[in-house]
């Protein structure tokens, strides 16, 4: 049985994203009402839409329909606290099953990763999210997968149940780092993700996600507005590799994510189509 556990922080000098400015007074008042709202409106949403939802999933097979409305709450989410995304990197995204393997800085990152990544993307989620009314049962109906961090046979079980899924066809999106980086700095990544992948000769996709941190910092419910970059990178292949040669897999995923991060915010396409011109 493999042991999951931590890599080394890589050799290169962790990358740290700048410190978001504070919002004024009436800013932060204005993003503490929107965030008030949004909170509001989407437990609404799933209360009135989950049930339902859940009924056609379990009476036709209709999983479907569980994408749909979490791609919908998600999209009331975002337009309630003003939160925006821009997307690079696309051509990198792989047309079969795959793990997206992401850093990790805020509570948005997987409804928006989620939301920008792929239209049935599957979660490895923290098995503590399933003490939340209704989401984990439409959460397991729908194929995501709860992991028990501090019980390594259930753990090792859940990651066996990951690689068939993937080997079946279905893409993951897991952190690494395990929980939220406080300064924007990589964290050490645990190995588990990874040998779900190789276990299942699937692709391991990089993606970056930035300014997320400025959205929705860690110990706080406040959610401001930001526009967040997510970068896709090329996806490092695990055909050929054994579980033993995790680390390698490990040290590449994370030095695209590293290289990608360094590369800063994704430009506005038509502010920078006007700064060309005015060059």
């Amino acid at each position: 049985m493999t042991r999951v556990a931590t890599v080394p922080v890589a050799t290169t000098p962790p990358v740290e994203e700048q410190e978001p400015p504070p919002l004024s007074s009436v800013a932060l008042f204005v993003a503490a009402i929107r965030s008030g709202l949004a909170y509001i409106i989407v437990s609404v949403y799933v209360l009135l839409v989950a049930p339902p939802g859940m009924l056609l999933a379990l009476l036709f097979g209709w999983t479907d329909v569980l994408y749909l409305l979490g791609h919908g709450g998600v999209i009331i989410a975002t337009w309630l606290v003003g939160i925006r995304y821009r997307v690079a990197g696309i051509e990198h995204l792989p047309t079969r099953s795959a793990l997206f393997i992401s850093n990790h800085q805020s509570n948005i990152d997987p409804p928006i990763l989620y939301r920008a990544l792929h239209p049935r993307l599957h979660f490895v989620y923290k098995s503590e999210l399933q003490a939340i009314p209704i989401l984990p049962r439409a959460f397991n109906m729908a194929g995501f997968i709860p992991i028990e961090r501090r019980n390594l046979e259930r753990a090792m079980a859940a990651l066996d149940q990951g690689a068939a899924a993937l080997r079946a066809g279905t893409s993951f999106l897991m952190f690494p780092e395990g929980t939220r980086s406080r300064s924007g700095a990589l964290l050490p990544f645990k190995k588990g993700g990874f040998v779900m992948a190789i276990n299942a000769q699937a692709p391991i996709v990089p993606v970056a996600i930035s300014g997320a941190r400025a959205a929705m910092r860690k110990g706080s419910r406040i959610i401001r507005p930001v526009t967040v970059s997510i970068r896709v990178g090329r996806p490092v292949e695990t055909t050929g590799l054994s579980p033993d040669e995790r680390d390698t897999a490990i040290e590449q995923v994370r030095a695209r994510i590293e290289q990608m991060l360094d590369e800063g915010p994704i430009a506005d396409q038509k502010t920078e189509d006007r700064r060309q011109k005015t060059e």
